[in-house]
């Protein structure tokens, strides 16, 4: 595992979770600021119950994190689960930089039995 804080069972619900885009635009809305799911319905044309669905799955990979007060249900960001989401991207980033660093080394190497 390239992050020790992050299990492949999380690394899988984070980027499924991640690979619909009412989800996405579902995590940047309550990232701005907290909303209600009914608020959130409003912005898709589609029944609550399925944004409902959309928000437990951002839950599941800890996207979000819903609140009840009162008889609402209050939906906000979790920016640290993107934050660590960030830093195995950045942890591969760098695993990538390195082997084409190594490439480009292999590539500059003279070749051997050839005068220079």
């Amino acid at each position: 595992m390239v992050v020790d804080s992050l299990r492949d069972t999380e690394v899988d619900r984070i980027f499924q979770a991640l690979a619909d885009a009412t989800r996405r635009d579902i995590v940047a809305r309550t990232l701005t600021h907290e909303q209600s799911v009914s608020a959130l319905a409003e912005h898709y044309a589609m029944s609550f119950a399925a944004v409902q669905k959309h928000v437990a799955v951002l839950e599941r990979a800890s996207l979000v994190i819903k609140v009840r007060r009162g008889r609402e249900q209050l939906v906000h960001g979790n920016a640290e689960t993107l934050r660590r989401a960030a830093q195995l991207l950045d942890a591969y980033e760098r695993i990538w930089h390195a082997r084409a660093g190594s490439i480009g080394d292999i590539l500059s190497e003279p070749e051997k039995g050839r005068e220079q």
